[in-house]
């Protein structure tokens, strides 16, 4: 009995992780609303009892997607500060990351996220533990003559973050699309933190970036 335990929490960790990555991407694909447990037991060819015995409720299933992400996307930042030169080609490759995200998400995963509260606070409460981390990782960008040293970037994030939160609601990407708004937001925030340096070092990105746009498209 004491082997058939031990081998149990290994199965039950891969298995919760399993329906943690089918579950996050059925809601990112068709929005959280529409996809119910029955639709995430049937994804994994699992009961549906197995399945709440390990996520009480869809709520419990969606914060723990959300977490996973985040500790995905926190290993995946560690690895870009590691191979960039500076804090401006972080943020340009943080970008590029965010942008191949948005395509594969349904704007209607950012709007009805709001409709789980347990979820939508612990995203509220990560966010503003993280404020001070990014604050100060800009500052970095100062020593490195790349942004500018008069900006005040407790105001300049907190600003960022309410263009972001606005976008994700707002009509405006009914006239333009989605990633047109999103690019002008960061490129314009970029742009006006930036010194001589960042800014010919910004161009250069958008450069690169649009001939891989204009390459992809022709595919």
């Amino acid at each position: 009995m004491v082997k058939d335990s031990a081998k149990e929490v290994p199965y039950r960790e891969d298995l919760k992780e399993k329906v943690i990555i089918e579950a996050m991407e059925a809601f990112k694909r068709h929005g959280i609303k529409s996809i119910r447990m029955d639709d995430i037991a049937n994804l994994l060819r699992m009961s549906k009892r197995t399945l709440y015995e390990i996520f009480e409720d869809k709520e419990t299933l969606l914060k723990e997607c959300i977490l996973y992400h985040q500790q995905q996307n926190q290993r995946g930042l560690e690895e870009i500060v590691r191979e960039s030169k500076n804090v401006l080609e972080v943020i340009l490759k943080c970008y590029k990351g965010s942008i191949e995200m948005y395509h594969r998400t349904n704007k209607k995963f950012f709007e009805e996220i709001k409709k789980y509260p347990k979820v939508y606070d612990m995203i509220m409460n990560s966010r503003e533990k993280d404020n001070t981390v990014v604050i100060n990782f800009l500052k970095r960008g100062v020593d490195q003559g790349i942004f500018r040293a008069d900006i005040n970037f407790a105001i300049i994030h907190a600003l960022l973050r309410e263009q972001m939160d606005l976008l994700m609601t707002s009509n405006v990407s009914k006239q333009f699309s989605f990633l047109e708004v999103y690019e002008a937001i960061i490129f314009t925030y970029l742009r006006g933190i930036a010194t001589q340096k960042g800014a010919e070092e910004l161009d250069d990105f958008i450069k690169e970036y649009r001939k891989e746009q204009a390459g992809v498209s022709k595919e």
